[in-house]
Protein backbone atom coordinates (compact mmCIF):
# COMPACT_ATOMS: atom_id res chain seq x y z
CA UNK A 1 0.00 0.00 0.00
CA UNK A 2 1.01 3.36 -0.67
CA UNK A 3 2.25 5.82 1.74
CA UNK A 4 0.98 8.90 -0.12
CA UNK A 5 -2.89 8.07 -1.30
CA UNK A 6 -4.27 9.75 -4.46
CA UNK A 7 -7.09 12.14 -3.72
CA UNK A 8 -9.73 10.09 -5.09
CA UNK A 9 -8.17 6.59 -3.78
CA UNK A 10 -10.00 4.14 -0.75
CA UNK A 11 -7.90 1.64 0.32
CA UNK A 12 -8.07 -0.77 3.04
CA UNK A 13 -4.89 -2.10 3.70
CA UNK A 14 -5.41 -5.49 5.81
CA UNK A 15 -7.57 -7.05 2.64
CA UNK A 16 -5.16 -6.19 0.49
CA UNK A 17 -7.85 -3.65 -1.48
CA UNK A 18 -6.36 -0.77 -2.98
CA UNK A 19 -9.33 1.29 -4.95
CA UNK A 20 -7.63 3.89 -7.12
CA UNK A 21 -10.55 6.11 -8.34
CA UNK A 22 -13.74 6.03 -6.45
CA UNK A 23 -15.86 9.09 -7.42
CA UNK A 24 -17.96 11.47 -5.51
CA UNK A 25 -19.72 12.47 -8.40
CA UNK A 26 -19.29 12.15 -12.15
CA UNK A 27 -21.32 14.59 -15.42
CA UNK A 28 -23.89 13.62 -17.84
CA UNK A 29 -24.59 16.57 -20.30
CA UNK A 30 -22.52 18.96 -18.02
CA UNK A 31 -25.07 18.29 -15.43
CA UNK A 32 -22.97 16.90 -12.29
CA UNK A 33 -24.58 13.81 -10.47
CA UNK A 34 -23.39 13.19 -6.96
CA UNK A 35 -22.34 9.34 -6.83
CA UNK A 36 -24.59 9.66 -3.14
CA UNK A 37 -27.88 10.52 -4.76
CA UNK A 38 -27.33 7.83 -7.12
CA UNK A 39 -27.30 4.97 -4.83
CA UNK A 40 -29.49 6.01 -2.67
CA UNK A 41 -32.02 6.20 -5.73
CA UNK A 42 -30.83 2.33 -6.40
CA UNK A 43 -31.43 1.51 -3.21
CA UNK A 44 -34.78 2.97 -2.82
CA UNK A 45 -35.70 1.23 -6.19
CA UNK A 46 -34.22 -2.44 -4.83
CA UNK A 47 -36.43 -1.55 -1.94
CA UNK A 48 -39.56 -1.30 -2.94
CA UNK A 49 -39.33 -3.92 -5.68
CA UNK A 50 -38.61 -6.36 -2.67
CA UNK A 51 -41.93 -4.89 -0.91
CA UNK A 52 -43.76 -5.25 -3.30
CA UNK A 53 -42.26 -9.15 -4.19
CA UNK A 54 -42.86 -9.89 -0.50
CA UNK A 55 -46.33 -8.88 -1.08
CA UNK A 56 -47.20 -10.79 -4.33
CA UNK A 57 -46.04 -13.69 -1.85
CA UNK A 58 -48.31 -13.06 1.26
CA UNK A 59 -51.30 -12.40 -1.15
CA UNK A 60 -51.25 -8.73 -1.35
CA UNK A 61 -51.64 -6.39 -3.84
CA UNK A 62 -48.52 -5.25 -4.84
CA UNK A 63 -49.44 -2.05 -6.79
CA UNK A 64 -49.85 -1.06 -3.05
CA UNK A 65 -46.38 -0.99 -2.06
CA UNK A 66 -45.78 1.16 -5.52
CA UNK A 67 -48.31 3.44 -4.85
CA UNK A 68 -47.28 4.05 -1.10
CA UNK A 69 -43.85 4.07 -2.41
CA UNK A 70 -44.58 7.59 -4.32
CA UNK A 71 -45.02 9.04 -1.06
CA UNK A 72 -42.88 7.46 1.63
CA UNK A 73 -39.75 8.65 -0.96
CA UNK A 74 -41.30 12.53 -0.78
CA UNK A 75 -41.56 12.84 2.64
CA UNK A 76 -38.71 10.35 4.08
CA UNK A 77 -36.08 12.24 2.13
CA UNK A 78 -37.54 15.33 3.67
CA UNK A 79 -37.95 13.58 7.18
CA UNK A 80 -34.18 12.42 6.94
CA UNK A 81 -33.13 16.00 6.34
CA UNK A 82 -35.05 17.29 8.69
CA UNK A 83 -33.44 15.15 11.51
CA UNK A 84 -29.99 16.26 10.76
CA UNK A 85 -30.39 18.91 10.77
CA UNK A 86 -32.06 19.83 13.46
CA UNK A 87 -29.22 17.68 15.61
CA UNK A 88 -26.36 19.45 12.86
CA UNK A 89 -27.86 23.24 13.61
CA UNK A 90 -24.80 24.64 14.62
CA UNK A 91 -23.11 23.80 11.48
CA UNK A 92 -26.44 24.98 9.02
CA UNK A 93 -27.31 28.00 10.91
CA UNK A 94 -24.64 30.62 9.34
CA UNK A 95 -25.13 29.13 6.34
CA UNK A 96 -29.01 28.16 5.63
CA UNK A 97 -29.31 27.50 2.06
CA UNK A 98 -26.79 24.45 2.64
CA UNK A 99 -30.19 23.15 4.36
CA UNK A 100 -31.10 22.47 0.59
CA UNK A 101 -27.81 20.80 -0.46
CA UNK A 102 -28.55 17.08 -0.09
CA UNK A 103 -26.29 15.59 -2.93
CA UNK A 104 -23.41 15.66 -0.62
CA UNK A 105 -24.78 13.86 2.63
CA UNK A 106 -26.76 14.71 5.17
CA UNK A 107 -29.44 12.55 5.55
CA UNK A 108 -30.04 10.25 8.71
CA UNK A 109 -32.05 7.25 8.45
CA UNK A 110 -33.97 8.03 11.71
CA UNK A 111 -35.22 11.06 10.61
CA UNK A 112 -36.70 8.99 7.12
CA UNK A 113 -37.86 6.06 9.14
CA UNK A 114 -39.78 8.11 11.54
CA UNK A 115 -41.74 10.06 9.13
CA UNK A 116 -42.23 7.07 7.15
CA UNK A 117 -44.34 5.60 9.63
CA UNK A 118 -46.51 8.11 10.10
CA UNK A 119 -46.67 8.73 6.00
CA UNK A 120 -48.11 4.84 6.11
CA UNK A 121 -50.28 5.52 9.22
CA UNK A 122 -52.00 8.63 6.45
CA UNK A 123 -51.95 6.13 3.81
CA UNK A 124 -53.51 3.22 5.22
CA UNK A 125 -56.50 5.35 6.66
CA UNK A 126 -57.22 7.08 3.50
CA UNK A 127 -56.86 3.47 1.55
CA UNK A 128 -58.42 1.59 4.30
CA UNK A 129 -55.70 -0.77 4.27
CA UNK A 130 -54.09 -2.43 7.65
CA UNK A 131 -51.35 -0.80 8.92
CA UNK A 132 -49.54 -3.55 10.54
CA UNK A 133 -49.93 -5.70 7.75
CA UNK A 134 -48.14 -2.87 5.39
CA UNK A 135 -45.55 -2.01 8.01
CA UNK A 136 -44.71 -6.05 8.04
CA UNK A 137 -44.46 -5.94 4.35
CA UNK A 138 -42.90 -2.37 3.31
CA UNK A 139 -40.36 -2.74 6.26
CA UNK A 140 -38.27 -4.94 3.61
CA UNK A 141 -38.06 -2.39 1.23
CA UNK A 142 -36.90 0.00 4.66
CA UNK A 143 -33.85 -2.21 5.37
CA UNK A 144 -32.99 -3.12 1.48
CA UNK A 145 -32.63 0.40 0.94
CA UNK A 146 -30.06 1.13 3.85
CA UNK A 147 -28.08 -2.14 2.90
CA UNK A 148 -27.68 -0.32 -0.50
CA UNK A 149 -28.04 3.16 0.40
CA UNK A 150 -25.05 3.39 3.30
CA UNK A 151 -22.48 2.73 0.35
CA UNK A 152 -23.01 6.59 -0.33
CA UNK A 153 -21.51 7.01 2.79
CA UNK A 154 -18.62 5.39 1.20
CA UNK A 155 -18.27 7.20 -1.75
CA UNK A 156 -18.72 10.42 0.49
CA UNK A 157 -16.31 9.07 2.66
CA UNK A 158 -18.29 10.01 5.61
CA UNK A 159 -20.08 7.85 8.88
CA UNK A 160 -16.72 6.68 9.77
CA UNK A 161 -15.62 6.12 13.36
CA UNK A 162 -12.46 6.86 15.00
CA UNK A 163 -8.74 5.51 14.45
CA UNK A 164 -8.16 1.18 13.91
CA UNK A 165 -5.93 -1.04 13.07
CA UNK A 166 -8.76 -3.67 13.02
CA UNK A 167 -8.93 -6.25 9.74
CA UNK A 168 -11.33 -3.88 8.11
CA UNK A 169 -9.41 -0.71 8.86
CA UNK A 170 -10.08 1.76 5.87
CA UNK A 171 -7.94 4.79 4.77
CA UNK A 172 -9.15 8.08 3.62
CA UNK A 173 -6.50 10.68 1.99
CA UNK A 174 -7.11 14.03 4.60
CA UNK A 175 -7.92 16.08 1.62
CA UNK A 176 -11.77 14.30 1.21
CA UNK A 177 -12.44 14.39 4.68
CA UNK A 178 -13.73 17.36 7.02
CA UNK A 179 -11.38 18.47 9.58
CA UNK A 180 -13.87 18.70 12.22
CA UNK A 181 -14.03 14.43 11.51
CA UNK A 182 -10.76 14.25 11.91
CA UNK A 183 -10.08 13.92 16.02
CA UNK A 184 -7.41 13.39 18.06
CA UNK A 185 -6.50 10.06 17.96
CA UNK A 186 -6.40 9.78 14.39
CA UNK A 187 -3.70 12.39 13.94
CA UNK A 188 -1.61 11.09 16.78
CA UNK A 189 -1.15 7.77 13.95
CA UNK A 190 -0.76 10.10 11.08
CA UNK A 191 3.22 10.73 10.28
CA UNK A 192 4.51 12.97 8.16
CA UNK A 193 4.77 10.64 5.48
CA UNK A 194 1.70 9.78 5.04
CA UNK A 195 -1.70 11.71 3.86
CA UNK A 196 -4.65 9.80 4.99
CA UNK A 197 -6.35 8.84 7.99
CA UNK A 198 -6.87 5.00 9.08
CA UNK A 199 -10.41 4.62 10.08
CA UNK A 200 -13.56 1.95 11.55
CA UNK A 201 -15.66 1.78 8.24
CA UNK A 202 -18.60 2.32 9.91
CA UNK A 203 -21.22 2.47 7.01
CA UNK A 204 -19.94 -1.20 6.28
CA UNK A 205 -20.54 -2.48 9.52
CA UNK A 206 -23.51 -1.30 9.18
CA UNK A 207 -24.68 -2.57 6.03
CA UNK A 208 -23.78 -6.13 6.83
CA UNK A 209 -25.48 -5.68 10.43
CA UNK A 210 -28.60 -4.75 7.99
CA UNK A 211 -28.04 -8.03 5.82
CA UNK A 212 -28.08 -10.35 8.82
CA UNK A 213 -31.48 -8.45 9.91
CA UNK A 214 -32.93 -9.07 6.97
CA UNK A 215 -32.15 -12.52 6.46
CA UNK A 216 -33.55 -12.95 9.78
CA UNK A 217 -36.99 -11.28 8.92
CA UNK A 218 -37.17 -13.01 5.54
CA UNK A 219 -36.44 -16.46 7.55
CA UNK A 220 -39.02 -15.53 9.97
CA UNK A 221 -42.07 -13.86 8.18
CA UNK A 222 -43.40 -17.38 7.70
CA UNK A 223 -43.03 -18.03 11.56
CA UNK A 224 -44.74 -14.62 12.55
CA UNK A 225 -47.43 -14.90 15.07
CA UNK A 226 -48.97 -11.55 14.76
CA UNK A 227 -49.13 -8.92 12.04
CA UNK A 228 -46.38 -6.25 12.75
CA UNK A 229 -43.89 -8.57 14.36
CA UNK A 230 -41.87 -8.56 11.55
CA UNK A 231 -41.87 -4.55 11.86
CA UNK A 232 -40.52 -4.79 15.46
CA UNK A 233 -38.12 -7.23 14.18
CA UNK A 234 -36.76 -4.59 12.30
CA UNK A 235 -36.69 -1.65 14.75
CA UNK A 236 -35.57 -3.77 17.83
CA UNK A 237 -32.45 -5.61 15.19
CA UNK A 238 -31.27 -2.38 13.47
CA UNK A 239 -31.66 -0.50 16.57
CA UNK A 240 -29.43 -2.50 18.62
CA UNK A 241 -27.05 -2.36 15.87
CA UNK A 242 -27.46 1.05 15.39
CA UNK A 243 -26.58 1.58 19.25
CA UNK A 244 -23.47 -0.10 19.10
CA UNK A 245 -22.41 0.72 15.65
CA UNK A 246 -23.03 4.61 16.81
CA UNK A 247 -20.36 4.64 19.74
CA UNK A 248 -17.55 4.44 16.77
CA UNK A 249 -18.67 7.19 14.75
CA UNK A 250 -16.70 10.68 14.58
CA UNK A 251 -19.91 12.48 13.07
CA UNK A 252 -22.18 11.99 16.24
CA UNK A 253 -25.86 14.04 16.43
CA UNK A 254 -26.21 14.92 19.95
CA UNK A 255 -28.85 15.62 22.40
CA UNK A 256 -28.94 19.79 22.47
CA UNK A 257 -27.16 20.63 25.43
CA UNK A 258 -25.80 17.11 26.34
CA UNK A 259 -22.77 14.82 24.94
CA UNK A 260 -25.43 12.17 24.31
CA UNK A 261 -25.37 10.62 21.18
CA UNK A 262 -28.86 10.92 19.89
CA UNK A 263 -29.17 8.30 17.44
CA UNK A 264 -27.85 5.61 19.70
CA UNK A 265 -29.73 6.60 22.69
CA UNK A 266 -33.02 6.20 20.18
CA UNK A 267 -31.57 2.73 18.97
CA UNK A 268 -31.60 1.58 22.11
CA UNK A 269 -34.86 2.56 23.17
CA UNK A 270 -36.56 1.20 19.81
CA UNK A 271 -34.86 -1.88 21.07
CA UNK A 272 -36.37 -2.28 24.27
CA UNK A 273 -39.59 -1.10 22.67
CA UNK A 274 -39.49 -3.52 20.14
CA UNK A 275 -38.78 -6.77 22.63
CA UNK A 276 -41.00 -5.17 25.35
CA UNK A 277 -44.09 -4.86 22.98
CA UNK A 278 -43.22 -8.17 21.35
CA UNK A 279 -43.38 -9.91 24.82
CA UNK A 280 -46.47 -8.59 26.22
CA UNK A 281 -48.32 -9.49 22.66
CA UNK A 282 -47.10 -13.01 23.10
CA UNK A 283 -48.59 -12.84 26.37
CA UNK A 284 -51.64 -11.46 25.71
CA UNK A 285 -52.04 -14.31 23.49
CA UNK A 286 -51.16 -17.04 25.26
CA UNK A 287 -52.96 -15.58 28.12
CA UNK A 288 -56.32 -15.69 25.90
CA UNK A 289 -55.46 -18.78 24.22
CA UNK A 290 -55.18 -17.17 20.61
CA UNK A 291 -53.35 -18.45 17.77
CA UNK A 292 -53.13 -14.70 16.04
CA UNK A 293 -55.01 -11.62 17.47
CA UNK A 294 -58.80 -11.12 16.63
CA UNK A 295 -57.98 -8.27 14.92
CA UNK A 296 -55.40 -10.10 12.33
CA UNK A 297 -58.16 -12.29 11.32
CA UNK A 298 -59.85 -9.47 10.62
CA UNK A 299 -57.09 -8.15 8.34
CA UNK A 300 -56.30 -11.42 6.36
CA UNK A 301 -60.16 -10.91 5.15
CA UNK A 302 -60.11 -7.45 4.64
CA UNK A 303 -56.93 -8.32 2.33
CA UNK A 304 -59.22 -11.74 0.56
CA UNK A 305 -62.19 -9.37 0.01
CA UNK A 306 -59.72 -6.59 -1.79
CA UNK A 307 -58.32 -9.16 -3.82
CA UNK A 308 -61.57 -10.44 -4.94
CA UNK A 309 -63.30 -6.98 -5.45
CA UNK A 310 -59.94 -6.05 -7.82
CA UNK A 311 -60.63 -9.59 -9.52
CA UNK A 312 -64.72 -8.56 -10.00
CA UNK A 313 -63.98 -5.40 -11.36
CA UNK A 314 -61.34 -6.90 -13.68
CA UNK A 315 -63.83 -9.30 -14.75
CA UNK A 316 -66.59 -6.17 -15.32
CA UNK A 317 -64.29 -4.36 -16.90
CA UNK A 318 -62.97 -6.83 -19.30
CA UNK A 319 -67.02 -8.13 -19.98
CA UNK A 320 -67.59 -4.24 -21.10
CA UNK A 321 -64.87 -4.15 -23.50
CA UNK A 322 -66.47 -7.56 -25.02
CA UNK A 323 -70.01 -5.76 -24.95
CA UNK A 324 -68.21 -2.45 -26.51
CA UNK A 325 -66.31 -4.88 -29.33
CA UNK A 326 -69.78 -6.51 -30.41
CA UNK A 327 -71.62 -3.26 -30.05
CA UNK A 328 -68.99 -1.94 -32.88
CA UNK A 329 -68.94 -4.83 -35.20
CA UNK A 330 -73.31 -4.96 -35.64
CA UNK A 331 -73.09 -1.86 -37.44
CA UNK A 332 -70.78 -3.81 -39.85
CA UNK A 333 -72.97 -7.00 -40.58
CA UNK A 334 -75.89 -4.52 -40.82
CA UNK A 335 -74.15 -2.88 -43.72
CA UNK A 336 -73.28 -5.90 -45.50
CA UNK A 337 -76.96 -7.63 -44.77
CA UNK A 338 -78.63 -4.32 -46.34
CA UNK A 339 -75.96 -4.32 -49.31
CA UNK A 340 -76.87 -7.74 -50.16
CA UNK A 341 -80.61 -6.95 -49.83
CA UNK A 342 -80.50 -4.64 -52.36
Amino acid sequence: MPNIMDDMSIAFPHLGIYLKYVPKSFTVFGFRIAMYGLIIGIGVLCGVSLAAHIAKKTGQNPDWYWDLAIYLLIFSIMGARLYYVIFAWDYYKNDPIEILNIRNGGLAIYGGVIVGFITLAVYVKLKHKSYRLMADTGIFGVIMGQIIGRWGNFTNREAFGDYTDSLFAMRLPVSMVRSIEITDKMQAHMSTATNYIQVHPTFLYESLWNVLILTLMLLYIKHKKFHGEVALLYLGGYGFGRGLIESLRTDQLHLPGTSIPVSQLLGFTLFAFALITDIAVRIYMKKNSYVILPSDEVINENVRLDMEAEAENKEDAEGKDEEENEAEEKPEDNTEDDTETK
